[in-house]
């Protein structure tokens, strides 16, 4: 057989001829360094054990070879997101097996690689409880299995003997998996990898045996509800992340570290932004120091609406339940929903704004010469959240979208969606934020005609194409309603968030009958573009208080300046210097406490400027300045703080 690969040379190989054998022969140091295979040409598949070879898909270096079909040798390089998916998966079967081992009766679920490691999820005898100071035990145990470099031996088990196995082995949740396979896919067989002692079900691939997965690390413990229902069992969730190499595994830990040193919600109680409590799980409670950043944010908001047309408009949050049954809601996303019962009427909160804004839309008739019609919203909904998933500020079952919904003819859709982009490029350059684009096709669980997606995704991509923005496909993740193209940032120490959407929906107005006389008198639909910049107020000052680590800028810090009398008898005019600076937030401490440690305090607080005041600035009506983490800035006269701290604010 024929097998070219991709520097366009070719090697003839005996048939049936393996991916491991096609490394061997290439050379020795490839033989071990070869992880598996990837696949590179669609047009030519071969069907193994029901499956076929799809364009770029990976498979075990045992597979065999297909006369013609390009492949590529995975290795274990840097910057390989195939190998190190490969690396995480392994290393996540080798955590089970150790856990088995260490914890006898422990039941195991699913341990699928993630963007940021793996993780594995168990249910531990009782009496048994798992927390980050078992790690180094169970690290030790993971490591004599990769040191012993256990091969990963598939086979294809017929589904009566693989629920036999796993039931002989008190594993229920692996039995309840089969039957699932079975039920929603009809399968046979199932397939099932071996690793040591420790068989698990799995449709691969793997690596050759476990002593690739050199570099670990275990990171976190979590619960989680098995299969996402919280009214199943929890589960422990126990996280770790894989490398390539050691180096880029202690670049990770170092990240990690900068990640905790950041986390909101311990910035958030230290700097007394927001808490939460169990009295409305979810939800959280905004000190004035939050206030003071959120404020900021809706002035943005509301400022840059309005430079584009925006109009505001506020809506209830509590509906008559036949609104979400018409909008698609109801039968797509009913379960994230809250329902009561209103003097036996079904009523539910809004999980989305862009129900209610069709009804301000419906409420008059409407010309082309109306249109667009732009409605912004800073909109309160609910959505329920299963409460393991609850996570700060960053996952909330109470939300305050900065959101859009802009009502236009078909050949106003292009410049709309730029607007948006744009409105977005600008929102984020004040944060220092590079946006990625990435447009999200059609999910398998959707309302509307083909037709509608085929249009929706054709005009989203002529938008982005035309103006020539570079963009990613990211299959099957659009909203149920309609296609959309999201924005992603980077934050101070790599990681990456998804803020901002652009949605094109053709889907709403047809359901809501929403129409607009032509030109030509006669009645037309128009098309809906849902659009958030920030995502959520909630997530994005989240995400803003990890990105600064709390160090706000100075327009959006929650107190500006402190006045730190020396001592008693300076109290008086550090009160007139707070009311001089009254344009500004800030603080006078009034405390009996040496200025050292008012010093230490405000910096602890990180604010960004502390305004010393002892009978030497009294004399000369100045103040000593400070500047967090930057120290003695001079004297300055309450007319310089004051355009410094404007400038600051720009």
């Amino acid at each position: 057989m024929r097998v070219p690969l991709p520097d366009g040379s070719v090697r003839e190989l005996p048939d049936g001829s393996t991916g491991a054998d096609l490394a061997a022969d290439i050379g020795p140091g490839l033989a071990r360094a070869a992880m598996a295979i990837r696949v590179l040409d669609g047009d030519k598949t071969e069907k193994r054990d029901g499956t076929a070879y799809d364009n770029g898909r990976i498979v075990d270096l045992s597979y065999p070879l297909v006369d013609g079909q390009p492949v590529e040798i995975v290795t274990a390089k840097a910057g390989d997101g195939d190998a190190l998916k490969l690396l995480r998966h392994d290393i996540a079967h080798v955590l089970a097996e150790s856990v088995l081992e260490l914890y006898p009766g422990t039941k195991v679920s699913i341990g699928p690689p993630i963007a940021e490691g793996f993780y594995y999820d168990f249910e531990f005898p009782p009496g048994v409880t798992i927390n980050e100071d078992d790690f180094p035990k169970i690290e030790a145990q993971m490591k004599k299995h990769v040191k012993a470099d256990e091969p990963f031996v598939r086979s294809e088990l017929p589904v009566g003997e693989a629920i036999e196995h796993f039931l002989r082995e008190d594993q229920p949740y692996k039995v309840e998996l089969i039957e699932d396979l079975v039920k929603n896919q009809g399968v046979p067989s199932v397939g099932i990898y071996q690793n040591g002692d420790f068989y698990d079900l799995c449709r691969g691939p793997h690596a050759p045996g476990t002593g690739r997965a050199k570099a670990f690390k275990l990171t976190s413990v979590a619960g989680a509800y098995w299969r996402g229902d919280a009214n199943r069992q929890m589960l422990t969730r126990i996280y770790g992340t894989a490398f390539a190499s050691k180096e880029e595994l202690a670049e990770h830990v170092e990240r990690l570290e900068q990640a905790r040193a950041r986390d909101h919600r311990k910035l958030g109680k230290e700097l007394e932004l927001y808490m939460f409590s169990e009295l409305s799980p979810g939800s959280p409670f905004w000190f004035p120091n939050g206030m003071a950043i959120w404020n900021e944010l809706t002035k943005l908001w509301r400022t840059e609406n309005g430079a584009r047309g925006y109009r505001e408009v506020k809506t209830p949050i509590l509906y008559d339940a036949e609104l979400f049954k018409r909008s698609g809601h109801w039968h797509v996303y009913r379960d994230n929903m809250y329902f009561t019962d209103v003097e036996g009427q079904s009523m539910g909160l809004k999980p989305m704004n862009c129900p209610a804004h069709t009804q301000l839309y419906a409420s008059q008739r409407r010309s082309y010469r109306d249109l667009p019609i732009r409605y912004s919203e800073q909109g309160l909904v609910h959505r329920h959240e299963p409460s393991g998933t609850l996570h700060g500020l960053l996952r909330v079952r109470h939300i305050t979208q900065d959101d859009a919904h802009i009502f236009a003819t078909e050949d106003q859709i292009e410049e709309e969606v730029i607007r948006c982009l744009d409105f977005g490029f600008a929102i984020y350059d004040k944060f220092g934020f590079e946006p990625r684009l990435e447009l999200s096709t059609r999910p398998e669980k959707r309302i509307g005609t083909e037709d509608m997606w085929d249009r929706a995704e054709a005009a989203l991509q002529r938008a982005l194409d035309n103006h020539g923005l570079k963009y990613d496909v990211n299959e099957g993740d659009g909203a149920f309603y309609g296609p959309k193209i999201d924005l992603h940032m980077t934050d101070a120490i790599g990681r990456s968030w998804q803020l901002g959407t652009v949605q094109l929906d053709y889907v709403m107005p047809e359901r809501f009958e929403l129409v607009y006389t032509g030109a030509d008198n006669a009645e037309h639909r128009p098309v809906m573009i849902h659009r958030a910049l920030m995502g959520s107020f909630e997530r994005f000052i989240g995400m803003l208080v990890e990105h600064y680590a709390g160090e706000f800028p100075v327009w959006l810090a929650p107190v500006q300046a402190i006045v730190l009398p020396v001592s008693d008898r300076h109290v008086e005019h550090a009160d007139k210097v707070q009311a001089a600076l009254g344009e500004f937030r800030v603080e006078v401490d009034r405390r009996t406490e040496s200025i050292g440690r008012k010093i230490r305090e405000a910096e602890l607080r990180k604010i960004p400027y502390m305004l010393v005041l002892g009978d030497r600035e009294v004399e000369s009506d100045t103040l000593s300045v400070r500047r967090h983490r930057e120290g003695d800035q001079g004297a300055l006269t309450l007319e310089d703080l004051r355009a410094k701290l404007g400038a600051d604010e720009e």
